[in-house]
């Protein structure tokens, strides 16, 4: 019974010594963020909208290089961006228009890429907590710290960190009635990512407007 009850503390102690607070979590998911590649990024992002209901898009980044991808009213709607031109491609229609973008709205698509800052040091101006914890991840809740003076950072937001690799799995906030969630980042995007090929798309007819 002595060496059980020996093995047991040992076994507690031993758990104790691997504990690890929220700060310490998140900041070991904010050296995690920092080792990866700065110029690529794949990430989804939902918008919840009262009456609506959600909207999703996918969003991959290399560079100046951006393809997005979405559903608008059950539609598949793609768009590559590289610098100011744009294909926008139809899938009922199997259609591509490209286009003159826009210079006011060029700097629209690197969007994705500023959100991301809302995975970036997420426990200055808030106070973490953990809500639960699975074999898989860490759940914390994020409220906004008193002496945080910004008016534009949500009043809390939902973090979810991977165990093992630390790195987030999901962060959610609600800003103006709207639930905005990011999702399933990615550091592996290529050159084919961002690229328009038409070889990918069997019979599509292409609409050249620039």
């Amino acid at each position: 019974m002595k060496k059980i009850l020996t093995l047991l503390a040992g076994l507690l102690m031993a758990g104790a010594a691997l504990a690890q607070t929220p700060e310490e979590i998140v900041n070991r998911m904010d050296e995690v963020l920092d080792k990866q590649p700065q110029d690529r990024l794949a990430m989804t992002m939902d918008l919840k909208i009262p009456i609506i209901g959600t909207i999703s898009s996918r969003t991959y980044s290399l560079g100046d290089k951006f393809r997005i991808e979405g559903a608008v009213k059950d539609k598949t709607v793609i768009t590559w961006i590289d610098g100011d031109t744009e294909w926008t491609y139809d899938q009922e229609k199997n259609e591509v228009v490209i286009k003159k973008r826009d210079p006011e709205k060029t700097n629209e698509a690197t969007e994705g890429k500023d959100d991301m800052k809302m995975f970036e040091k997420i426990t200055e101006g808030y106070d973490v907590t953990l809500e639960k914890e699975t074999e898989e991840a860490w759940y914390f809740l994020c409220k906004k710290a008193k002496t945080n003076k910004k008016k534009d950072d949500p009043k809390k937001m939902n973090l979810a960190v991977q165990k093992g690799t630390f790195m987030p799995l999901s962060i959610s906030a609600k800003m103006n009635g709207v639930t905005i969630t990011m999702r399933d980042l990615a550091f592996d995007v290529t050159e084919a990512d961002v690229t328009f090929d038409a070889s990918r798309y069997p019979g599509v007819t292409i609409k050249d407007e620039r």
